[in-house]
């Protein structure tokens, strides 16, 4: 087995650890009475999604995107951050308490953070800049969390690193479009007040979460509008199935504003569950799983065929979803309970589903290999297989 393969897989192994010890937590939070570990995640559920899991998977495509073509120690100097996000996130499995976890986690988004700049320095672009200020966002939350804020306080700042960095990556292709000034410029205000927003969480965390909420709107009604899903959705294959989630991705974040903006996080019973998950699950989920299948191409070199049974995970997750806020803002800790265990079996369909596509890519290309030279045939292509 080479070096790569062996570092891909304790790479994998060791983010699907931290992603099994947060949904774990996260059961654990909603009510459902399981078996207690030596070391309880339920209190570090979001820091273990938000700070390790997505701050190592981004950090991962980051650096594989900076370092691509590049042999020199200074440029895998960029895998340093999603390293120290899978230390820190590790620290805090063992140790939910743990000082140094908390601070590797720190020091991993200021890592992304260096990344990001170097990135900013090689293309100055809006949408570079965009992710940068959601890396930058990443790095104030898990400092703030490290210095004794409390997770509310630090929650604004993690979604707006998922937030930013997904809308700067849908901004970069809209430049397939040919955006107007005035499409920028409506895009530069809105995410100004969205950050505004985030910003004045620091003095006033109700206030500041009601801005971020407006914020959060204005961004998912310009998504709708401008993005070019619009026009990808009418394809076939895998172009729909992409187009489909993001759609459905920019409802949620609206819903999310919305919830922010009437009720902050102390308004109705479980706003701040309605709110969070929203954006976390009905949002970000839906990007993750429509990029799935053209992000681990690029990043692990691993072909994802498309299959239309994708649909399963991605209808669980949204009416799930649906049960869960509704259960929140009824006040009904049982419809948000069930909604919260369909959201989790939700994401272990869909890595199942990944997997087996996975294994189906290989499997063709192993078949491909050891047709004899001139009888192989290349398979039709997906007229729907563009990028949304």
């Amino acid at each position: 087995m080479s070096s790569y393969r062996i570092t891909r897989a304790a790479a994998g192994a060791a983010i699907g650890i931290i992603l099994t010890a947060a949904l774990y937590g996260g059961l654990q939070r909603l009510g459902w009475q399981l078996p207690e570990v030596e070391a309880g995640t339920h209190s570090v559920h979001g820091a273990l999604m938000v700070a390790g899991f997505f701050g190592a998977v981004i950090g991962v495509e980051r650096a594989v995107a900076l370092t691509t073509g590049a042999r020199t120690r200074r440029a895998r100097l960029a895998f340093a951050a999603p390293l120290l996000c899978v230390l820190g996130a590790l620290l805090l499995v063992l140790d939910p308490g743990s000082a140094p976890g908390r601070m590797a986690l720190t020091a991993g988004s200021l890592a992304l953070v260096v990344v990001y700049a170097v990135v900013i320095w090689r293309q100055p672009t809006l949408f570079t800049i965009t992710m940068g200020l959601g890396a930058y966002a990443l790095l104030i939350g898990n400092a703030r969390w490290t210095g004794g804020a409390t997770v509310a306080q630090a929650v604004p700042w993690w979604i707006a690193f998922l937030v930013l960095t997904i809308v700067g990556e849908r901004l970069e292709l809209a430049r397939m479009i040919r955006p107007t000034r005035g499409r920028t410029a409506l895009f530069v205000a809105t995410t100004a007040l969205y950050l505004g927003g985030v910003a004045a969480t620091l003095d006033n965390l109700g206030l500041g979460v009601r801005l971020s909420g407006a914020g959060m709107l204005a961004l998912a009604a310009w998504l709708w509008r401008f993005d070019i899903t619009r026009r990808t959705v009418r394809q076939r294959g895998l172009t729909r199935f992409m187009a489909v989630c993001l759609l459905a991705g920019y409802a949620w974040l609206g819903i999310s504003g919305g919830l922010a903006l009437a009720y902050s996080f102390d308004g109705a019973i479980y706003a701040y569950d309605a709110i969070l998950h929203s954006v976390l699950l009905g949002f970000v989920f839906s990007m993750i799983f429509g990029h799935a299948p053209i992000i681990i191409p690029a990043v692990a070199r691993l072909a994802v065929p498309y299959h239309p049974r994708f649909y399963a995970h991605l209808a669980l997750l949204h009416t799930s979803l649906i049960l869960r806020v509704g259960g929140d803002l009824a006040g009904s800790a049982a419809a948000r309970r069930w909604g919260g265990l369909g959201n989790e079996t939700a994401l272990v369909l869909f890595l199942i589903l990944l997997a087996a596509a996975i294994r189906s890519g290989q499997r063709a290309a192993r078949q491909r290999a050891t047709q004899p030279a001139g009888l192989s045939h290349a398979a039709p292509a997906d007229p729907g297989a563009a990028h949304p």
